[in-house]
């Protein structure tokens, strides 16, 4: 007896998150931003509960993806799908300038989760880290490409690298607005201001991207943070 009343209270729960979840959905009931779960993506809105499920949500949805995107502050515009050099496919990818506030050493193609991702990982973690370390703003960010159509570590016998899809970019320094350049050889000094804002940023990264590799990954990884928004989540 006692089972069957745990058992139709169970089932009574169920159907009221249901029906509180859809009447949410339907805009019925009405919460606030941070704790609505099918409100869109902020990326420059401080985070809530439900952030890192609504990016999920948005990483894994094209059209909230866009949505996102559009509002994301990163400056872009649309790429035609294309076939390149060595057979490599380009679809629904943007060629990103620069942030409202962030100029990269070169523009660059992306696929909308990388892109969100980055503009993701300033709002979220870059700037801030910058500011708590040196009371300074990063206003330039360098890379060594996003699109390149070669396997994993240039491998023959490895699998299409997530640069093959303009899914991936290698970050390789962090310009200060006085001018001062934090590069990735500023690791292995881990006690100093450097050291500590680029394990920081590496953290946010792992937060921000599906795949972080950093200098204590291998040697080919040394001068340089490969994020991507790969299948795999791994943070190293």
């Amino acid at each position: 007896m006692t089972g069957r009343i745990v058992a139709w209270l169970f089932m009574a729960i169920l159907a009221g998150a249901a029906i509180f979840g859809y009447a949410v959905y339907s805009k019925r009931i009405v919460l606030p931003e941070q704790y609505d779960p099918f409100s869109p993506l902020d990326v420059r809105a401080p985070q809530g509960p439900l952030t890192h499920f609504k990016l999920w949500r948005t990483m894994h949805d094209a059209q909230l993806c866009d949505a996102a995107l559009a509002r994301s502050g990163l400056v872009y515009r649309d790429m035609a799908d294309s076939t390149g050099p060595g057979g490599c496919e380009l679809k629904d990818v943007v060629r990103v300038t620069q942030t409202q506030d962030v100029r990269f050493s070169a523009p660059f193609l992306a696929t909308c989760p990388l892109a969100l991702g980055i503009a993701y990982f300033d709002q979220q973690y870059l700037q801030q880290a910058a500011l708590d370390t040196y009371g300074e703003r990063v206003v330039r960010v360098e890379h060594v490409g996003s699109y390149a159509c070669r396997n994993v570590n240039h491998q023959q016998d490895t699998a299409l690298s997530q640069h093959a899809s303009a899914n991936a970019i290698d970050l390789t320094a962090f310009v200060l607005d006085d001018g001062r350049r934090i590069t990735l050889a500023r690791w292995d000094d881990a006690a100093s201001p450097d050291g500590q804002f680029l394990r920081r940023i590496h953290d946010g990264a792992c937060n921000a991207f599906d795949t972080t590799l950093g200098p204590d990954y291998n040697a080919l990884h040394k001068t340089h943070f490969h994020v991507d928004m790969g299948p795999y989540r791994i943070c190293r």
